[in-house]
This record gives structure tokens, C-alpha cells and sequence, in this order.
């Protein structure tokens, strides 16, 4: 039986997302009319996915990208039932074209219990794709050190979202490869928590809801479910790095306006085995997709074909276990992007230098 798989993704640049697919449309409606009519559309056969290969087995591996048309402030402001029913519609439709997995993507991965009830009302198995964005988004913050010349055993290291399943998971995992750890979330009492499990594992670890925390920091993983941007230009020291993992962004877009002196990534690209079609353009160049897409590839590469990540907690040891699975199937991280561009030798060395300069002024 050949290895299959769906995944499911929806607009997050709302009119540059939904030109991609409908070109008029994207065109002519705005965004609150695009919020407001996607509430009826049904599910969108988007694309046949060929050209996976294992590089362990030589397998290959087919896919389908559905879309749901529920848009990020559509997909938080319906009842949850409806989001529901709307993702469970997609998954149907992945259960017809016979993928045997179904990886849930971006805000289709957090509405209410993070993908348990879709996995219930499915008969094919479900993962949010998590647990691989958290070994993902390590690797990118350690690797973004290394290009950066940011030690990372000296380096201080913030998590903006910690509370979440994957900002949680990522700080755990970036507690034992720092000195120094901050925590920011919306609730005292939830961030604190999460302060006390990352307590004992190497950094020295403090907690704040404030974003004025993360000013310190020397590399920035941020991770949150907002709609709108939560990291300003005023937040950040000269030199450091930021590594967004959150769709959309939580980085402004004024950071890339007017902050030269930082790096911001998008969470690193993931390099896919195969001479890969995904026979839909999404954003990315070719043969790279997300980690959480990624993820679910994977494990149908692996025969797992089970629900994997869902729910709202993600295991150190299940992320560090897809990290290894996804490795010996070819996937790595490969390379660097911001704001919809690459990140090259000379914009790092750019960063650098300008870093630098802004340092002297203000000494």
C-alpha cells in the first residue's frame, strides 16, 4: 500500500493567500469581506503533492494540500463548533482522496483542544505537527547563534508564548542550552509554572508579561496565537536575533522597516527529500515546506500512522523522537527566511556590522 497524506492549511496573508488560489477574488474583495465569506465557503482541493522520497527507504510518498477557507480572525471569532465542522470537513475530504495521515496546519492546530476532537470525529489519524516545529525552532535559534557569533552556552534566550504547547516545549529544550532563560506570557500564574519546570535544567530562568522582558536577549523565539503583531521595533537590543515561528507573524512589520541592526527568521525552511511538486505555490521556494507540514510527511514515511501530536501538551522526548525520524528521512533545516525573503551571507554580515555601530553610539 503506497504511503499518503493530506495536510490542511488556510489563508493567513488573507488577499495575497487567497489570490494564490482564486486570483479574481484575491483581487477585487477586501479583507473583511474575505473574513466574512469564508465563513460559507466548503473545503479546497488545493493540489497533489508528488516526488517524496525517503532517503532512508527510497519510498516514495504521495499528498494532497486542502485548504480550509476560515481565515486567522474568522478561525478565532466563530464558535469553536464551527471550526470544528469545518475541519472535520477538510479531513473528510483527505479521507476520499485516500491519504492514510492528516497533519493539521497553522490555526487549524490550536482551535479549541488542539486538534482531540478533530482526531475523534476522523477515521484517519491526526497530528498538529508540532512536536517537529519544536525541534525545528531550537535548531534554527542555535543555528541562527552560530551565523550570528552569539554564543550560545553565554547566551541569554527568551520565549515569547511559553505558556503554549510548543513556546513551552521549546523552553524547556532551550533551558538546557543557555545561561540565561526569560519566560513571557499573558498570566502570571500560568508563565510561572512554566518558570518551576524549567528550573534545574542549566539557565538561570525568570518570568515576565511584559514584553519589555525580552529587550535583554540576545536571541528571541516567539510563538504566540495572536492575530496581530506583538513585537515591536522598541523591543529589541541591537545584535539580536528572532526567530518567529508564529503564523501570522508575531513580529511588526515595521521591525524589518526600521530595525537593520536585528535578524528576524522565519522559524528556518525545511528542506524536503525528493524531487518534491507540491503543485501549489504557498510562499516558499521549491522542495521547502513548514516543520509542522514536514512532520506529517514524515511520519507517513515511517508507517506511523497514528494520531501523533495533538493536544495541548507536547512531550520533550516525542519532539526529540520526530527529530530523529524526520533526520533519517532526509528532512533538515536548510537556510533561512525573512519576511517572505532569504536570508543571505551579506544581509547577516549587513546585521552585523550595523549592530555594531548602534552599540558604540549608544556606549
Amino acid at each position: 500500500m503506497q504511503d499518503t497524506f493530506a495536510f490542511i492549511i488556510h489563508p493567513i496573508h488573507i488577499k495575497e493567500d487567497v489570490a494564490r488560489k482564486f486570483p479574481f477574488l484575491g483581487k477585487i474583495l477586501t479583507e473583511p469581506q474575505i473574513n466574512f465569506f469564508s465563513r460559507f465557503f466548503p473545503p479546497v482541493y488545493l493540489s497533489e503533492v508528488k516526488g517524496i522520497v525517503s532517503a532512508e527507504t527510497g519510498r516514495e510518498l504521495k499528498g494532497w494540500l486542502i485548504a480550509c477557507p476560515f481565515t486567522p480572525p474568522t478561525m478565532m471569532s466563530v464558535p469553536v463548533e464551527t471550526a470544528y465542522r469545518k475541519i472535520v470537513a477538510c479531513g473528510k475530504m483527505a479521507e476520499e482522496l485516500g491519504a492514510r495521515i492528516l497533519g493539521l496546519g497553522a490555526y487549524t492546530s490550536v482551535v479549541g483542544d488542539a486538534g482531540k476532537t478533530i482526531a475523534d470525529r476522523l477515521e484517519l489519524p491526526v497530528t498538529t505537527g508540532d512536536s517537529y516545529t519544536v525541534t525545528m525552532a531550537v535548531e534554527a535559534v542555535i543555528e541562527a547563534a552560530r551565523v550570528m557569533d552569539i554564543p550560545m552556552r553565554q547566551a541569554t534566550v527568551a520565549v515569547v508564548g511559553a505558556t503554549g504547547a510548543v513556546g513551552k516545549t521549546c523552553a524547556l529544550l532551550l533551558a538546557r542550552e543557555c545561561a540565561e532563560l526569560v519566560l513571557v506570557g499573558r498570566r502570571e500564574d500560568a508563565i510561572e509554572a512554566v518558570r518551576e519546570e524549567c528550573e534545574g535544567l542549566g539557565a538561570r530562568v525568570t518570568a515576565s508579561t511584559t514584553m519589555e522582558a525580552i529587550y535583554p536577549a540576545d536571541l528571541i523565539l516567539t510563538v504566540t496565537s495572536a492575530v496581530h503583531a506583538v513585537i515591536e521595533p522598541k523591543h529589541l537590543k541591537p545584535g539580536c536575533v528572532v526567530c518567529d515561528v508564529a503564523r501570522p507573524r508575531d513580529v511588526s512589520r515595521r521591525v524589518a522597516d526600521e530595525r537593520d541592526d536585528v535578524l528576524v527568521i522565519e522559524g528556518g525552511m525545511i528542506e524536503v527529500p525528493g524531487p518534491v511538486d507540491f503543485g501549489f505555490n504557498f510562499g516558499f521556494p521549491p522542495r521547502m515546506s513548514y516543520a509542522c507540514m514536514a512532520e506529517t510527511m514524515a511520519l507517513a514515511l515511517e508507517g506511523r500512522y497514528e494520531d501523533y501530536t495533538i493536544g495541548k501538551s507536547i512531550r520533550v522526548e516525542q519532539a526529540q523522537e520526530i527529530g530523529q525520524i524526520a533526520r533519517r528521512h532526509g528532512f533538515k533545516l536548510s537556510g533561512f527566511r525573512s519576511f517572505e525573503k532569504a536570508v543571505t551571507d551579506d544581509m547577516i554580515a549587513l546585521v552585523k556590522e550595523k549592530a555594531a555601530q548602534n552599540r558604540r553610539v549608544k556606549a
